[in-house]
């Protein structure tokens, strides 16, 4: 007799997992927000002044990473117009999203475009099949690969090597891949990363949590783009199996985390939406990185949830979140341009 598989958990529309360990991740929510998820592939002629390239950076893994180039004036002779590097960490709450959806792919060569600077983007491996530290490792491979790239020992990537300003590296993330920044930068605070320099870390809306509900997860409306049930869901799939959320991993400001102070870091700026549902944690965050001496700026977008700026239906249609949008944009190319 065939065994017909058990759906054993379903996360609002996004993810089922089965008893036979397998996970689909078929979007079955509202049709019309569907192309959001789609993948766009990469093309190696400028689209509205990027061009987009997959890279398999580790043969063994299979990581691969997606870059954007953004067209500027070239001139490879000196370094003052080689451009910064972005590594950039997708969210979806470690189960759910791909370097290459169409939402990650208009806001991320956005910014290249703007920011004039080449953005790499992780195609971070997922839970429940990859728990972290997998997603944390991935960042950190993708940084190592950097510096290898930098150092020019055995990995050559034309795009970094001719166009990269190695000594402008910063890290961004959204959601769960705020996260990554923290749990990346403070990794890479142990090792020599030269040629590379760390510049900043630019967490965006980052998944901090604990295991006793703040106010504002009372309080503010649900997104879809986050609800309570995904937050809970998705990190009882994330986290290492019997972990509660005051794990360091989503809480970095608890007891079980180390403390900040002992954290070598870069300067951070940390973006939080007035209405996100995780707005008190995230600034319970800002709070502990002030009091621990760290360079941490805040940026807060009025009127706005969580990942708002992804939403392109809002982005469109919506002129205060198009507004906000532009301001997150201006104040993430600012930070940029400062260190």
């Amino acid at each position: 007799m065939v065994h017909q598989k058990k759906l054993v958990e379903e996360v609002s529309g996004w993810l089922r997992t089965f008893d036979d360990g397998s996970v689909d991740r078929t979007w079955t929510g509202p049709p019309e927000v569907t192309f959001m998820a789609e993948p766009v592939p990469p093309h190696e002629e400028f689209k509205e002044g990027v061009v987009v390239r997959d890279v398999t950076i580790d043969e063994k893994s299979g990581l691969r990473v997606r870059i954007y180039l953004p067209q500027h004036e070239p001139h490879y002779t000196d370094n003052h117009n080689k451009l910064p590097i972005i590594v950039h960490f997708h969210g979806g709450g470690f189960c759910i999203s791909q370097a290459d959806w169409y939402m990650y792919y208009y806001m991320y060569s956005r910014l290249a475009r703007s920011a004039s600077a080449i953005v790499v983007s992780v195609y971070l491996r997922l839970a429940p099949e990859h728990r972290l530290p997998a997603a944390i490792d991935d960042g950190f491979s993708a940084l190592m690969w950097l510096r290898s790239l930098g150092q020019g020992h055995d990995s050559y990537e034309p795009w970094f090597n001719n166009y990269g300003d190695f000594n402008m590296v910063f890290l961004i993330g959204d959601s769960s891949g705020g996260n990554l920044v923290h749990h990346v930068a403070a990794r890479a605070g142990h090792v020599d990363l030269s040629p590379v320099r760390l510049a900043g870390g630019i967490p965006v809306h980052p998944g901090f949590v604990r295991s006793v509900r703040s106010k504002s997860e009372m309080e503010q409306p649900e997104s879809p783009f986050l609800t309570l049930d995904m937050v809970d869901r998705f990190l009882k799939l994330a986290l290492p199996k019997g972990c509660t959320k005051d794990h360091p991993f989503t809480c970095p400001v608890g007891h079980a985390a180390p403390p900040l102070d002992g954290l070598n870091l870069p300067p951070f700026l940390l973006c939080v939406a007035e209405t996100d549902l995780i707005r008190d944690t995230e600034m319970e965050y800002y709070e502990a990185m002030r009091k621990a001496n760290k360079d941490v700026e805040l940026l807060i977008n009025p009127g706005v949830g969580h990942s708002f700026y992804l939403n392109k239906i809002a982005v469109d249609m919506d002129p205060h979140t198009a507004a906000q949008t532009t301001g997150l944009m201006e104040g993430i190319i600012e930070f940029i341009k400062r260190h």
